[in-house]
């Protein structure tokens, strides 16, 4: 028995627990929505990969200046004549013999090519930051674009649910009145049956466009989809807030903060850099090379006595020092048309970021554009829903003193919830053109 009641116990513990835990889980903010989306992102994964290679490479063109070291160990058993390597003399015998080599090797000069090399590979990982910063900026606009759609079409089904309920409370009085016979116009009961049943289809069609753009939502952040998934709001002062930079000021700062225009300069950048490995490939090259070597043989003698192998090791050890000069005469012109090949790659990279800086300002002209229409049109519709607000209060109350038609009282309805759904629209567009605009500054704050 005691351990029932220890059971039931327990259980009213845990049973609160897990709803909050599920009442959690269910409910995301935006910084939550862009973290997630930002993880589970493959192009986001895919560039950060990307990135990696660049590192790996922009280290591998350092490592370029270490001397190269090997060493070689061969062991070999000879039989019948041959030259024995610890007396250099021919012997008709089988014997072992072993040689050990270690040699080292440094570029001393080959046209600078190492030294543009790694200013090269830096400038493409610096390139590569900005390029999986980017991934990380359109994984966060279309996150942004999608959960404030929900927030948008989660407004207006409040607003279609809230003229559903004044069209019932309608319909309800004006039962009331036919049942009693003080319907003075039976239309006025058929014309209102009318505007319910528009309500109620307006708030049918909003709650599939919710649960829509929800499930839009949640594919961005790639996780199963979740149909009481709740969002956060956001303020509404933020939603109609306008942007206080002009076009061009916008444009100015999107030139030295936008992470896709870094990275175009810094790869124009890195190719002017492989321009200069290329024609470094025309100069000679000077290097240091140096080595030790050493055998043993298991016939090594001197003087007629067998000498041990930890003697003959310290006794057949030699060593070389020496520069290299290699200069290249003719090789099928290769060098030559790897300079004119890395001057095209130059110049299709000229092109790229000149195209690149054109369509950003192109972007910012729209977006800003768009932002002061939208903000104009949210100022319009916000005093239209003032006055059709007084429109219809006059027109509700005339109503229900009999005084007004039925027609009438609809159109005022009809006028008074369109605006509001507008105004719904319109302060969301301000929102989403002002982060965009931000995003081209390179401050998508939240």
């Amino acid at each position: 028995m005691r351990y029932y009641k220890y059971l039931l116990f327990s259980l009213a513990l845990t049973i609160p627990a897990l709803a909050h835990s599920q009442t959690a889980d269910t409910t995301l903010n935006l910084q939550q929505c862009i973290d997630i989306a930002i993880k589970n992102n493959l192009d986001v994964k895919k560039s950060e990969l990307l990135l990696q290679t660049a590192k790996v490479n922009s280290n591998q063109a350092k490592e370029y200046l270490l001397p190269a070291i090997s060493g070689q160990v061969d062991h070999s058993i000879s039989s019948g004549r041959g030259i024995d390597p610890s007396t250099n003399t021919y012997v008709n015998q089988s014997f072992k013999s072993g040689n050990y080599n270690l040699n080292g090797d440094l570029t001393l000069f080959s046209g600078l090519q190492n030294l543009n090399n790694i200013k090269q590979t830096s400038l493409a990982y610096q390139a590569g930051k900005m390029d999986f910063q980017q991934a990380k900026d359109q994984v966060t606009i279309s996150v942004i674009t999608a959960y404030l759609l929900v927030l948008n079409n989660t407004e207006l089904l409040n607003q279609v649910r809230n003229q559903l309920d004044v069209s019932k409370k309608q319909v309800e009085r004006l039962n009331i009145l036919e049942k009693e016979g003080a319907n003075k116009q039976p239309s006025d009961l058929y014309d209102l049956k009318g505007t319910y049943g528009d309500n109620q289809l307006n708030v049918v069609n909003t709650v599939a466009t919710l649960k829509g753009s929800k499930l839009s939502l949640l594919q961005i952040l790639n996780i199963p989809y979740k149909e009481n998934i709740m969002l956060a709001p956001i303020n509404a002062e933020d939603l109609a807030k306008q942007t206080s930079n002009s076009a061009d000021q916008v444009y100015d700062i999107a030139l030295n903060q936008l992470a896709y225009v870094k990275a175009a300069t810094l790869r124009r950048q890195s190719a002017e850099k492989g321009v200069s490995v290329a024609k470094g490939g025309l100069f000679p090259t000077v290097s240091l090379f140096g080595g030790l070597s050493t055998n043993i043989s298991s016939s090594g003698q001197i003087a007629g006595q067998d000498v041990s192998y930890v003697d003959q090791f310290k006794n057949n050890r030699g060593t070389n020092v020496g520069i290299s000069l290699r200069v290249p005469i003719l090789g099928y012109l290769q060098k030559r048309n790897k300079v004119a090949l890395a001057k095209i790659d130059l110049q299709n990279n000229i092109y790229v970021e000149q195209t690149t800086k054109v369509q950003l300002r192109q972007n910012v002209e729209q977006a800003y554009l768009n932002m002061t229409s939208a903000y104009e049109k949210y100022d319009v519709l916000t005093e239209q829903v003032t006055a059709y607000a007084e429109s219809f209060r006059t027109a509700e109350i005339r109503f229900n003193a009999g005084v007004l038609t039925s027609v009438d009282f609809v159109l005022a309805k009809n006028n008074l919830d369109r605006a509001k759904l507008n105004l719904i629209n319109a302060r969301y567009s301000v929102y989403i053109y002002n982060k965009i605009l931000d995003y081209y500054q390179g401050k998508l704050s939240l």
